[in-house]
């Protein structure tokens, strides 16, 4: 016997057909959904964290920041130590070297040249005074390149033969030279020893 179908089973397949491929449209939905949500929590997760990392930087550099500040700072006290310090060891050797210079020019001077005025400025000494002779300010200017441990290669500034007067034999000569003030060896080693 044969069996005819007349009910419409062609419209009943195609139901079944687009109620599975609604509920396939809804699972994947929700599938996506489920992914867009997963991606999306993820991100959210690694900017947050990421953000934690930028601001955790970000309070190191400026804590960093003041300590750079407060090293300057310290550096710039440091050198002004420094400069103090200086300061008051030039003091500590310079301050005799007045009586060792007078010291040594009363040794070096010869006879016949009368110191008028001294004066130091820096490192360097200016000497005025009277001589008889050219032979004595040779003599002098000898005497301080050669055997003065505090005075160096003076310079002459200056000869000015004085108006000839009845108390002198001859006219006598106004001289004026400088010559730069050094440290003998043994000085240099205390003040070195006390740097």
């Amino acid at each position: 016997m044969i069996r005819i179908n007349l009910l419409p089973h062609r419209e009943e397949k195609r139901k079944q057909r687009k109620q599975a491929f609604l509920v396939m449209l809804a699972i994947a939905a929700i599938l996506g959904g489920a992914i867009v949500l997963g991606v999306g929590v993820f991100i959210n997760n690694n900017i947050s964290n990421q953000t934690q990392r930028n601001n955790f930087i970000k309070a190191e550099n400026a804590r960093l920041d003041e300590q750079i500040k407060e090293i300057a700072t310290l550096k710039q006290e440091i050198e002004a130590l420094k400069a103090r310090q200086q300061a008051v060891e030039d003091l500590q050797s310079d301050r005799n070297q007045p009586v060792y210079l007078m010291d040594e020019l009363v040794k070096q001077v010869p006879e016949g040249i009368y110191l008028r005025a001294f004066k130091q400025v820096g490192q360097r000494v200016v000497l005025n005074g009277y001589a008889q002779s050219n032979e004595r300010v040779s003599e002098l200017l000898r005497n301080l390149s050669n055997n003065s441990p505090w005075l160096q290669k003076p310079d002459l500034i200056e000869i000015q033969v004085l108006l000839f007067s009845e108390n002198h034999r001859q006219p006598p000569e106004e001289i004026t030279w400088t010559a730069p003030v050094r440290l003998p060896e043994p000085m240099v080693a205390l003040v070195g020893s006390s740097a």
